[in-house]
């Protein structure tokens, strides 16, 4: 067994309508807050990876599962940089970025992706994670 390998997610695929639609729109906030574009089609960062997959006969819909994905920002100001990122891409913004009771200076930014997926950017300073 390798020494390297620890518990967490391994990787996430991502089926969207339209790839270069997708990609432009990661590319265009993820390494503002430390994603690395590995691939035509993936991010990764030491941990983990994101792929997408364009999936154009399949419609979105509404059902159990996923709610949202948050991403975490590792300085507060990555935060208002992927808002702006964010108006620039003409992105439905859910809401933020603001700060919310969730854990002390818990400061977030929520919109929707090309497809509908809610994700959230959010600097969690004082989040208990364990």
């Amino acid at each position: 067994m390798s020494n390297r390998l620890k518990p967490g997610i391994n990787h996430i695929e991502f089926w969207v309508s339209d790839l270069r639609q997708s990609m432009n729109f990661y590319n265009s906030f993820l390494p503002l807050i430390g994603w690395k574009k590995i691939s035509d089609v993936s991010f990764s960062t030491e941990n983990m990876v994101i792929y997408f997959q364009e999936m154009k006969e399949i419609k979105k819909l509404r059902s159990l599962g996923v709610r949202h994905l948050c991403f975490q920002a590792v300085e507060k100001g990555q935060v208002e940089e992927v808002c702006s990122a964010m108006v620039a891409q003409q992105a439905n913004i859910i809401r933020g970025p603001l700060l919310m009771p969730y854990s002390k200076e818990y400061y977030t930014l929520d919109f929707f992706d090309p497809d509908g997926q809610v994700i959230e950017v959010a600097h969690t300073p004082f989040a208990n994670m364990g």
